[in-house]
């Protein structure tokens, strides 16, 4: 049992410590002596854990959306809301996360490196939300559940990247919220809006109440 669990630790420091070298440095830039340097583990525990380069990249994509988790709330529009919130929020404190998106939005990342995979993943977990959303009559008639979450897993891309660029990411909260007031208008039905939270601080009222672990 002691054994499982320091792998376990090992493997986590390793991921960590890739995601940090990832974003930092890109795909083609990072080396396993970057990584191995990072995590303080010797070649042999990370190839234990890690095959290849290609592998570890991997598996860091395959990190990014348990970021995402929040308390489930009754009204499912809000729980979607809080996921692009929370998930800008931790963009901020966590490298794994930081460099699973660079290597998603990364051009260089090659071909054995499935790097549309985290959004095939969020699409088909918030398209599950929307239809729960649907099902208990908070969307409009017209939404199109999977176009509606391609649109805002899209929106969310670029406006972090863009937020990266400007201000190392300080006004993702700010610009969160201006994209979700005017998405909101044409999915929510009209009696609902004044409900939902989608203030530029939402994000530190949902981890204040209860921090989401991270699978």
């Amino acid at each position: 049992m002691a054994r499982q669990e320091r792998a376990v630790r090992t493997r986590r420091a390793i991921l960590e410590a890739a995601g940090a070298v990832f974003d930092e440095h890109g795909y083609t830039s990072t080396t396993i002596a970057m990584v191995l340097e990072r995590a303080e583990v010797t070649k042999g525990a990370l190839y234990f854990h890690f095959p290849s380069k290609e592998s570890l990249a991997q598996a860091v994509l395959d990190e990014q959306v348990p970021f995402g988790a929040v308390p489930p709330q009754p009204c499912k529009l809000q729980e979607i809301i809080d996921m692009t919130f929370v998930v800008g929020t931790r963009l901020l404190g966590s490298s794994l996360l930081r460099g699973s998106v660079r290597l998603a939005v990364d051009q260089a990342t090659p071909s054995g490196v499935d790097h549309g995979q985290p959004f095939r993943q969020w699409a088909e977990r918030l398209t599950e939300l929307m239809e729960e959303a649907r099902a208990q009559g908070e969307l409009l008639p017209t939404v199109r559940s999977r176009d509606t979450v391609e649109l805002l897993v899209g929106a969310f891309t670029g406006i972090q990247l863009m937020s990266r660029a400007l201000t190392d990411r300080t006004d993702l909260g700010e610009r969160l919220s201006v994209l979700w007031a005017h998405m909101l208008p044409s999915i929510a039905v009209p009696g609902l809006l004044p409900g939902l939270d989608s203030g530029a601080d939402r994000a530190s009222r949902v981890l204040t109440a209860t921090e989401a672990p991270i699978a």
